[in-house]
């Protein structure tokens, strides 16, 4: 086994100036010919320090630990993780990502490319990202998948701290499958950004996420449509928060939820995740 793990106090690769400060991270997941999964990859710089943790059976698992205060504005911060054929990758974080406002008036940007090999399987499950007032962020995530590679990821969005305003907040999700899109989204939040509290869309609410499932087992048998907390009881208004699980046009199940905060937030994601392992 080659491990690459690069984590110094000073990374000579990571290039702060004025406009922010420049910062990637790589993982890449190989299985071995007993179908151990390894990482011949583990490199990060700045505030993206990786940390290799136990394994679970075949599963090699990664965690992200912010080592610095990021994105910051004008940041410019990007992972890549690659789950070769075969491979399985879990991806967590030890915290919160918190977007932050700097010196630089610029946004800050935050560039997440995944992808997994034909019979691979990648789990992407970090901590919620906070949108702290007076921030400015732009988040893509972009996953490319071979016909049989199986994908869970999760994002969680919290619009500002306890008792702030929220910051700033753009993110995009991209998703293609044996080169064909099977989902392509786009959210904004926060000032600047017409009718992002309304009824219509959060509706007072200030966390909201989506679990992805993908896997060529749901092309037999797609998921069923599932409400969410309030949403499958209306009379309960208990301030659960309210979501909803369904099928995509593709072997994927999509669950989508708004909450009051972080904690009813994942609790209404982890159930459709056992939804969806269930079908």
């Amino acid at each position: 086994m080659t491990l690459a793990l690069r984590t110094p106090a000073v990374p000579p690769q990571t290039a702060a100036s004025a406009a922010g400060l420049r910062a990637t991270a790589r993982i890449v997941a190989r299985a071995d010919a007993q179908g151990t999964t390894r990482l011949p990859v583990l490199d990060g710089d700045g505030p993206l320090a990786l940390r290799r943790i136990r394994a679970h059976g075949n599963q090699a698992r990664v965690c992200v630990v912010g080592a610095m205060s990021a994105p910051l504005g004008g940041d410019r911060l990007g992972i890549t993780a690659i789950a070769e054929a075969g491979a399985a990758l879990h991806i967590t974080a030890a915290a919160a990502t918190v977007a932050l406002p700097g010196r630089s008036a610029e946004h800050a940007t935050y560039d997440v490319h995944l992808t997994v090999g034909d019979g691979a399987r990648l789990d992407w499950l970090p901590e919620p990202l906070i949108s702290a007032a007076g921030s400015d962020l732009r988040m893509t995530t972009t996953v490319e998948l071979a016909p049989t590679a199986r994908l869970v990821l999760r994002e969680e969005q919290v619009l500002g701290r306890s008792g702030e305003e929220t910051g700033a907040l753009r993110s995009r999700l991209v998703v293609r499958r044996a080169g064909r899109t099977l989902l392509d989204q786009e959210t904004a939040y926060g000032p600047g950004v017409p009718g992002w509290d309304s009824s219509a869309v959060l509706d007072g609410h200030r966390a909201v996420g989506q679990l992805l499932v993908v896997g060529p087992e749901l092309e037999e048998k797609p998921a069923e449509v599932r409400l969410l907390g309030d949403a499958a009881d209306e009379r309960s208004g208990d301030g659960a928060g309210q979501g909803v699980l369904a099928p995509l046009a593709g072997p994927a199940a999509l669950a989508t939820a708004v909450a009051p905060d972080a904690l009813r937030l994942r609790r209404l994601l982890d159930e459709a995740a056992r939804s969806a392992a269930a079908e």
